[in-house]
């Protein structure tokens, strides 16, 4: 029993990867320890493709709401859009004081963006799995934030914002006095280098590992209630209530982690703009 329930954790966290084998051929790794031996040569078909479907889903869905919007009585799907718009838009304003048109529509990318793939979470776990496997796929992750390489990318994306917009307001040589010059004398500047340098590279790290850890543990959680649906009638009813139970707290975690994701990237971003002190 404990190898199996081993082997049906370890399948339901292994991607669906795609890349060169030690040999030099090329394929879809048929366990972890393949998908392991692939290396930095191979990608994960899976968050690829849901991430990206999801993120399509969304500009649809947004772009349907603004060509169809009305001056008049708006419908329901416009006021939803219009709402999450305007929600986005003042927490922008609370937060970044300066003038920039991408910081808004950006937030709300990634607020959206990032809630949809969190709420493939609440799909149950052997579902689309089941299905990919008679379609002929060995494995299948639909949650995307579960994956660090999708965490980290769309966190490295922002760092990278991050660099240039601190260069661009503050100018190279001011950016290299925010890192060496503060926070204690210039006397000290490399001990100022290494501090603000160690929090300049906690930043793609705290919104990347973050998401990643959160949505991680809630997809654990899911998989190890599913585990006692083929335990007997008794752990088969308490699962079922566990299953709700975590579904409904879960719904607060999704909507918490993205609007986290977005709230820090607007953060971030609003110090990099701050020229204040130069």
């Amino acid at each position: 029993m404990a190898s199996s329930t081993a082997e049906y954790i370890q399948h339901h966290l292994t991607n669906l990867t795609y890349g060169r084998f030690p040999d030099g051929t090329w394929g879809f790794a048929h366990n972890a320890e393949e998908a392991a031996s692939m290396g930095f040569m191979s990608i994960n078909v899976d968050s690829m493709g849901w991430s990206i479907g999801l993120g399509l889903i969304f500009a649809f869905l947004f772009r349907r709401a603004a060509a169809t919007a009305t001056s008049g009585v708006p419908g329901g799907w416009q006021n939803f859009v219009e709402m999450i718009v305007d929600f986005i838009d003042e927490t922008t304003n609370d937060i970044f004081h300066h003038k920039n048109d991408l910081i808004a529509p950006l937030a709300l990318t990634i607020f959206v963006w990032v809630f949809l793939m969190n709420l493939m979470d609440l799909i149950p776990v052997d579902w689309i799995p089941e299905l990919a496997f008679l379609l002929g796929a060995s494995h299948m992750k639909i949650v995307p934030t579960t994956d660090p390489n999708i965490t980290m990318a769309m966190a490295l994306t922002v760092f990278a914002l991050i660099l240039y917009y601190s260069i661009k307001c503050k100018g190279g040589l001011g950016f290299l006095k925010e890192l060496s010059f503060h926070p204690f004398p210039p006397i000290l500047a490399p001990v100022n280098f290494l501090l603000e340098g160690v929090t300049l590279i906690a930043k793609p790290l705290s919104l990347g590992l973050r998401l990643f850890g959160n949505m991680y543990a809630g997809e654990m959680i899911f998989i190890l209630i599913a585990l006692m649906f083929g335990a007997g009638a008794v752990y088969f009813i308490f699962g079922g209530v566990l299953q709700w139970a975590w579904a409904v707290f879960h719904v607060l975690i999704i909507t918490l982690q993205a609007f986290i994701f977005a709230v820090l990237t607007i953060v971030y971003l609003a110090q990099a703009h701050d020229v204040e002190e130069h």
